[in-house]
């Protein structure tokens, strides 16, 4: 298992973890160097049978860059995984389906809504590239976490229950690709997700942007 953190500070709260065996891996997603440098880090260690992009935060410059900068290089540059999970939301459908115009530096604060719907994308636009791998989307629901506030309506233990289990599990319905799933159901997501137009134009913005490409496998 392997666990992030965002500093040394924040990794204190993994010691658990850690302790029972976890590797641990330090950087802010922020920064694209030190997405690389754990990308490289992790590809000089034993093949990781899956990944969840689990980071994100809800507004401020740091939008783009945690939430679909981040896991789009990690999923360009990590070898090895077979199932990849990417964290989305309900409010990817209030997403825009356009790449102009949009800060992928983090330089002003970014839309949230069009994260989650970049990152859904993301993750059907990599199952229907790569179809050895198994890539899903995961609304865990509005959950109250630290992000999602005290008074979230969703419940918290099965906010992490879909994702754990797309990794993990072999059942049937696990063993599938490109889908987004909401508590162990797959829904239709945004119309979009699915444009191959839309995910192209997504998948070269964030090549260019990033000076990597996703390669198809």
């Amino acid at each position: 298992m392997v666990v992030h953190a965002r500093n040394r500070e924040r990794a204190a709260g993994l010691d658990a973890l850690v302790g029972r065996g976890a590797h641990l891996v330090v950087g802010d997603f922020t920064e694209r160097d030190a997405v690389r440098r754990i990308a490289a880090e992790l590809n000089d260690a034993e093949p990781l049978d899956a990944v969840i992009h689990n980071a994100g935060v809800w507004s401020g410059p740091a939008v783009m860059p945690v939430n679909i900068i981040a896991p789009y290089l990690l999923t360009a540059l990590l070898r090895g995984p077979r199932r990849l999970v990417y964290l989305s939301s309900s409010s990817h459908f209030d997403g825009r389906p356009s790449v102009t115009g949009v800060d992928w530096r983090g330089r002003n604060v970014g839309s949230y809504a069009d994260s989650k719907l970049f990152v859904t994308t993301l993750a059907a636009a990599v199952a229907r590239l790569c179809p050895g791998l198994l890539s899903n989307a995961v609304d865990p629901g509005w959950v109250p976490t630290k992000m999602g506030g005290p008074s979230a309506p969703d419940d918290l233990e099965l906010g992490h229950q879909t994702q754990e289990w797309l990794a993990s599990s072999d059942d049937p319905q696990v063993l599938t690709t490109g889908g987004y799933w909401y508590h162990r159901r797959r829904l239709q997501p945004h119309r979009a997700v699915h444009d191959e137009a839309f995910q192209d134009r997504l998948l070269q913005r964030l090549a260019e942007e990033t000076g990597t490409a996703l390669s198809a496998a």
